[in-house]
């Protein structure tokens, strides 16, 4: 059994400008809210938390609603089309009412776009198992991430290029160039992405029969351990995303206010983890072909956690620190290549958009908590508190995975290492 790689990377597009979008949000609202509002860091994290609040409903609800929706497009295909083209516009408000002065109206921009980004999160993961069998799957959702980290890396080259280094730069042509790019993707993916003919292919590649997977009573009770083990790595997505989510959501004004660095100068380090994690998404698949998926992901939260405690020891900005975010993002990779495909194993195929949803669910979850949490200790005690916090959080994220016993089939080794990078290959 062979991975399809071109079929992976067109149904990677969506988790592409997904990811695009997401870098500029996290990296810029927290300026605009700090420069433009003068709101507190407190407050800040709460405001960065609503889109977190958001998905706990709206996860799980359109990854279940996708499941049941039936469509000439199927199942996914209406929320991605959707979700992209009202995100696209939408997020185009948000530098007009922040350049306007009304917090009021920047709120409700933000609503428009976090709605919008909600509407097809879920569905845009859920299509990458819907399309590759079960051993696959550690590896064709390394292709997805890297497909997000190009996403990321794209949106954080712009940062630096568009941001000017003024006291109060303009947004507005960041925000539009990363809307622009959606919606491109988004024409490549309908242009390249046939839903019904890609499942039914990976039926054939499994040897099932569609209408067995798509029936598959989801009504039988888990087995106990299986629950448990269900249980602990969600715990266990919670607690690396509270620790992951507190750098990326205030580091921008870390760097800023903390080390001094102007503009969009911080997008650097960023780009450095980015392009660390690009590298390791096919490797963190192989790993996970040897060694099973659980062993991969301890060592990633191991990385992450060394890289953060790390990251606390400079007080001031040094070139050592493009080392420890290059471990950070190898760290992540290898984490968020194999801890997914970890919870969907323990689903029924009927019931794959229901296990993305509760995998959002726990990591959104984390992500309402730890804006407000790290924000509070950055506002009242100082901004050095930020990777000390991150790295606690790494570390109780190993503890609970320790105790996971499900979800860890080992992936199909690939026949060459070529065969992970042959993109290219009819």
């Amino acid at each position: 059994m062979k991975l399809d790689h071109k079929r992976t990377i067109y149904v990677g597009l969506a988790f592409f400008s997904i990811c695009a979008f997401w870098q500029v949000y996290d990296s810029i609202i927290p300026l605009i809210l700090k420069e433009s509002f003068h709101i507190s860091d407190t407050l800040s994290g709460a405001i960065m938390a609503l889109d977190n609040v958001l998905a706990l409903v709206m996860l799980p609800l359109f990854g279940a609603l996708s499941d049941k929706t039936h469509t000439r497009l199927g199942r996914r295909m209406p929320y991605i089309i959707a979700g992209t083209l009202c995100a696209a516009v939408f997020m185009n408000l948000i530098p007009i009412t922040a350049n306007l002065g009304s917090l009021a109206w920047f709120m409700v921009a933000l609503c428009l776009v976090l709605c919008s980004m909600s509407l097809y999160r879920s569905p845009a993961v859920a299509l990458m198992p819907d399309v590759t069998p079960k051993p696959l799957r550690s590896r064709g959702n390394a292709i997805i991430n890297l497909m997000g980290a190009f996403g990321g890396i794209l949106s954080l080259g712009l940062i630096a290029m568009l941001v000017p280094k003024t006291a109060h730069p303009s947004y507005a042509p960041l925000i539009l160039c990363v809307s622009i790019i959606m919606v491109l993707s988004l024409l490549l993916m309908l242009r390249k992405v046939n839903e019904p003919k890609l499942v039914a292919q990976m039926h054939r590649e499994s040897g099932e029969q569609a209408s067995d997977t798509l029936s598959a009573s989801s009504s039988q009770p888990m087995p106990r351990t299986v629950k448990r083990s269900l249980i602990l790595i969600l715990l266990s997505v919670a607690l690396w995303y509270m620790g992951y989510n507190a750098v990326t959501t205030a580091f921008s004004k870390y760097a800023r206010f903390y080390w001094g660095l102007e503009g969009g100068l911080f997008a650097y380090t960023l780009i450095i983890a980015q392009i660390a994690a690009i590298l390791s998404y096919i490797p963190a698949g192989l790993l996970a072909s040897k060694f099973g998926r659980k062993k991969t992901i301890l060592l990633g939260v191991a990385c992450l956690a060394l890289a953060f405690g790390a990251a606390f020891l400079f007080k001031t900005f040094s070139a050592l620190i493009f080392v420890f975010f290059a471990l950070a993002g190898v760290g992540w990779a290898t984490i968020n290549v194999n801890s997914y495909p970890m919870v969907v194993e323990m689903s029924k195929g009927a019931d794959v958009g229901k296990y993305t949803g509760y995998y959002y669910t726990f990591s959104m979850a984390a992500q309402v908590v730890t804006p407000m949490l790290s924000g509070f200790f950055l506002e009242h005690i100082g901004y050095g508190t930020l990777f000390p916090y991150a790295a606690l959080f790494v570390i109780l994220s190993f503890v609970t995975m320790c105790f996971v016993k499900h979800g860890d089939n080992r992936p199909d080794a690939p026949q060459s290492k070529l065969e992970a990078f042959n993109a290219m290959e009819d």
